[in-house]
C-alpha cells in the first residue's frame, strides 16, 4: 500500500522513498480499532504492530487517530475558491493551492475534482459558460510541478441538458488522468428536481433568477434535453470508454433509470433518490455512494425515506468519499 503523510508542504513524488514510523496511535483497520504503530519504509507500509511504546525516531502520535486517507470522489470544492462569491473570480492557481490544502488539512489523500462539461452559451448567464478545459490543464501543470500536497484526478461532470457538451468533450484526451465521467441530467421535472419547486428555489438562490428568467430557463432546458439529449448521453458514455474512465450516473430515481445506467456500462451511481432506485443498483451490481453530510441532514434526499428507515441494508456502499463494492 502506498503512503502519503500530509505533514508540511511536500507534495506525493517528495514523499515516497521516507521511511518512518507512527507510533502510539488509535489506528484504524478495516473491521476493528487498536492501539499501535505503522511502519513505513520507501513510501510503503511495511508492519503494523500492536502496543503504545515510541520506538527511537518515530513520531508519537500521542494516541490520535491514524486512519486510510480519504478519497473523494465528486466535489465542488474548487469551484467555490475559483469563486468564491457571485461575480468574483479568483486566481486560478492560488484557488487550486487553497483547495488543495483544505482537502489535505481533513485527511484527504486523493480527491477527483469535478470539473462541468456542457454549457449554454447562448445565454447571458457567464457562471454556466466553459471552463473545464482551461482549468483541468492548469491543475494537471501543477501536479506535474509537484506544487500539490494530494493526489488529484479529473471527474467530467456531463451535462446533458446544454449547448457544448460534444466539443467539450472532445478537447479530453488520453492520458490527462480522467478517472471519472458522470452522466448528468438536470432536465426539470425528474431526477434531482422532480420535484420543479426545488428547482426554482435552487436557481432562485444561486442565480437570483426573476420569474420570467427562471421561466425561459426551465423552457430552454427542456428544449435542449429534447434537441440534444439523446446524442449528449451518447457522447458521454463514449468519451468514457475512449478516456478509460469509471462511468457514473447521477440522482438516478426509478429502476427503469438505473436500468438504462446499466446499459450504458455505468459503474457507480452517485445519489440515487430513491430506496427504488438503490435496490435497483444493488441487483445491477452498480456500487452507490452518498453526501454523507446530506446523508446525516436528511437533505436533497426528496424522494427517499429519512433515517432511521435509509439507508436499508445492502444498498448504501459507501459515503461520498470511500468507494467500495456492493455487499
Amino acid at each position: 500500500m502506498d503512503v502519503m503523510v500530509s505533514t508540511g508542504v511536500e507534495a506525493p513524488e517528495q514523499q515516497q522513498d521516507r521511511d518512518f514510523t507512527l507510533a502510539n496511535a488509535r489506528i484504524v483497520l478495516s473491521d476493528s480499532e487498536m492501539t499501535g504503530r505503522v511502519i513505513v519504509e520507501a513510501g510503503q507500509i511495511v508492519g503494523v504492530e500492536e502496543g503504545d511504546a515510541v520506538p527511537a525516531g518515530a513520531v508519537d502520535l500521542g494516541g490520535d487517530l491514524l486512519i486510510p486517507g480519504l478519497i473523494e470522489l465528486h466535489t465542488d470544492n474548487l469551484e467555490r475558491h475559483m469563486q468564491p462569491r457571485p461575480g468574483v473570480n479568483w486566481p486560478h492557481d492560488a484557488a487550486i493551492l487553497a483547495h488543495d490544502g483544505e482537502l489535505a488539512s481533513c485527511g484527504i489523500t486523493t480527491v477527483f475534482d469535478a470539473l462541468r462539461v456542457g454549457s449554454v452559451v447562448s445565454e447571458d448567464r457567464s457562471s454556466y459558460g466553459k471552463y473545464a478545459r482551461n482549468v483541468a490543464s492548469e491543475l494537471l501543470g501543477m501536479k506535474r510541478r509537484g506544487a500539490l500536497r494530494i493526489s488529484h484526478l479529473i471527474h467530467l461532470r456531463a451535462e446533458v441538458c446544454s449547448e457544448t457538451l460534444i466539443e467539450e468533450l472532445a478537447e479530453f484526451g488520453v492520458g490527462e488522468d480522467i478517472g471519472l465521467i458522470s452522466l448528468m441530467d438536470h432536465t426539470p421535472g425528474q431526477r434531482q428536481f422532480r420535484d420543479a419547486s426545488k428547482l426554482r428555489e435552487y436557481l432562485v438562490g444561486k442565480y437570483g433568477l426573476s420569474d420570467a428568467e427562471y421561466t425561459a430557463h426551465v423552457a430552454n432546458l427542456m428544449d435542449l434535453r429534447d434537441r440534444l439529449g439523446d446524442a449528449h448521453e451518447a457522447a458521454a458514455v463514449a468519451a468514457a470508454r475512449r478516456l478509460g474512465a469509471v462511468l457514473a450516473s447521477h440522482d438516478d430515481t426509478t429502476a427503469a433509470q438505473v436500468a438504462q445506467s446499466a446499459d450504458h456500462g455505468v459503474r457507480l451511481a452517485e445519489f440515487p433518490t430513491t430506496e427504488e432506485a438503490a435496490a435497483a443498483c444493488r441487483d445491477q451490481n452498480i456500487a452507490i455512494m452518498m453526501g454523507a453530510p446530506n446523508l446525516i441532514r436528511g437533505d436533497r434526499i426528496p424522494a427517499m425515506s429519512r433515517p432511521p428507515r435509509w439507508p436499508r441494508p445492502g444498498c448504501l456502499i459507501s459515503c461520498r468519499r470511500i468507494m467500495c463494492r456492493p455487499v
